[in-house]
């Protein structure tokens, strides 16, 4: 998988693949994660999970305006450029309480994100709506972020093409994660794109008929 920027796609998304490493567990990895900025009006932009290359995710947003950075949770992979970005741009971050213990591990305790979302919620930004998804699993506060006129989930780390996502090479919570899939995701139209934190996207009518296999 090569690292660069593919996109704006014909609704204004764009991914930028970043490299980086992720630890957990004592145990190092090389990952390579998506960024993806979401055009939310003419003027500026929608961050989800800035990755590991701040510089890299600011050159494709351009000369836009940066409205929120969106976290799907706390894992570094998810957060690492949140803060270089907010600085840079002065856009609020946006982050499940719970995740709050991993953000200052990473970041202190001085800057805390401005938004607390969580599962039911909604942020309306620029000309979008988007619906906040409890998706616990990987953490006990990962979400996922669905934006309808777009016909696009976010689903972070929770489902990735083909399979659910593990964090480093262990499930956290199988059982959880899985009610996340079937509950949160799968339950949308069958025609929306799935945009995870690694890997390509797909759609919920493909990863509808993996379920079964890996419950």
């Amino acid at each position: 998988v090569e690292v660069g920027v593919t996109g704006p796609d014909s609704d204004g998304i764009t991914r930028v693949r970043t490299a980086g490493t992720f630890e957990f567990d004592g145990e190092k990895y090389d990952i390579i994660s998506n960024t993806w900025i979401i055009e939310a009006d003419k003027d500026g932009v929608v961050i989800i999970d800035p990755a590991h290359d701040a510089e890299a995710i600011m050159k494709a947003v351009g000369d836009r305006e940066v409205y929120l950075v969106a976290c799907t949770n706390g894992y570094s992979p998810h957060i690492e450029s949140a803060l270089a970005i907010a600085q840079e741009t002065e856009a609020d971050i946006a982050l499940h309480p719970r995740e709050m213990r991993a953000w200052r591990r990473l970041h202190g305790a001085e800057h805390r994100p401005e938004i607390d979302v969580e599962g039911e919620g909604a942020l309306d930004i620029g000309d979008l709506h988007i619906d906040v998804l409890a998706l616990p699993g990987t953490t006990n506060g990962s979400v996922g972020y669905y934006v309808s006129q777009l016909g696009a989930v976010f689903s972070g780390d929770t489902l990735r093409k083909g399979e659910p996502g593990m964090v480093g090479n262990t499930y956290i919570d199988y059982t959880t994660q899985l009610a996340s899939i079937g509950e949160g995701l799968l339950s949308l139209p069958p025609d929306t794109r799935v945009l995870p934190d690694r890997g390509p996207s797909t759609t919920v009518e493909a990863e509808g008929r993996n379920f079964d296999s890996w419950v």
